[in-house]
């Protein structure tokens, strides 16, 4: 299972002095990635992605970039190969901090036979005054001996759980720093050598109920920017709805309130992966469309493709909701 937040975090750090910090911060960063893709943890070719902070401005970058690299060539032969890339591109200014990351989508089969997709890690970078850090974060439950939501999953922990273990330990080796686990996430407790899982009474706690499917959900109910970006999504009263279909049947529906400003996608399982990720392209559809100045119910239109025709349902909201979740 993999989780929209955190399930753990690691960091390594030291001190450093060296002059150049993107060549600094890419070589933690590659360093580190290459002991994940020598654990069948992560693909052979990262895609990186980097951040110069002009000096005594946070808010103001020198560069911003993707790089997909060639990872057969030494993690130190790159950095500075890349490092050139960016200088010769860089804003004038001083450079202050300087970031990357690179995330790991998939990984070598493991015992289990299994490929797994999503965000299984992502892998970050900093490198500021004489400091230089990384950190490793990872969205999924395979390390643990329960999954999230409680069910015990002991071939799938003997497979990952040794090479999570391994991991740590070099990559502590590799970075020249002791493995300092983050605090407990709502999902798990890190250690220095994998994820503990949470227990109530001596059984391991469902906690993708509890704090996953509640976040997923906030999702289509709540507009980012304290609900000052895009439409609102949420609304009193009545509205206008269309479903959406998906292979399986309806994924969800679509509606607006011009009244209220207001426009979202309802799942009717917010736990299918399906319907999920539908929904968050929906919001994305509809966040592009309130940013070229359509109302909600015009939006509602061209995203659905409604004519004359074919008009879309009205229902108050509270109602709608309840259908998606029978």
């Amino acid at each position: 299972m993999i989780a929209t937040t955190p399930v753990a975090r690691w960091t390594w750090g030291r001190d450093n002095q060296a002059a150049d910090k993107v060549v600094a911060c890419l070589h933690e960063l590659l360093t580190a990635y290459t002991v994940l893709a020598r654990h069948r943890l992560a693909s052979d070719v990262p895609n990186v992605s980097l951040s110069v902070h002009e000096a005594g401005k946070s808010n103001s970058h020198l560069f911003q970039g993707n790089f997909e690299l060639d990872a057969t060539s030494p993690s130190v032969d790159i950095a500075h190969q890349l490092a050139d890339q960016v200088k010769n591109s860089l804003r004038p200014g001083m450079i202050g901090a300087v970031y990357a990351y690179a995330k790991s989508t998939d990984m070598m089969p493991g015992g289990t036979g299994a490929l797994h997709g999503g965000e299984l890690f992502r892998l970050g970078a900093s490198a500021f005054v004489d400091y230089v850090s990384t950190d490793l974060v990872t969205f999924s439950d395979l390390w643990m001996p329960y999954d999230l939501k409680g069910r015990a999953q002991p071939a799938v922990h003997a497979a990952n759980a040794p090479r999570l273990a391994a991991a740590l330990r070099d990559l502590a080796e590799a970075l020249g720093s002791e493995t300092d686990p983050d605090d407990p996430t709502y999902f798990g407790k890190p250690t220095e050598t994998g994820i503990d899982n949470y227990f109530d009474d001596g059984i391991a706690s469902d906690v993708w109920s509890r704090f996953e499917i509640p976040y997923r959900y906030n999702e289509f109910t709540h507009a980012p920017g304290f609900g000052r970006i895009g439409y609102r999504r949420s609304a009193d009263g009545e509205v206008q709805y269309v479903p959406v279909h998906g292979e399986h049947g309806v994924l969800g529906y679509l509606w607006a309130s011009d009244t209220e400003n207001a426009a979202s996608f309802e799942p009717r399982d917010v736990e299918d992966d399906e319907s999920y990720t539908a929904g968050l392209q929906w919001l994305d559809r509809l966040r592009s469309a309130h940013d070229r100045g359509l109302s909600p119910s015009q939006a509602l239109a061209e995203l659905a493709g409604l004519t004359e025709n074919n008009k879309p349902g009205t229902l108050d909201l509270a109602s709608l909701r309840d259908i998606a979740s029978e």
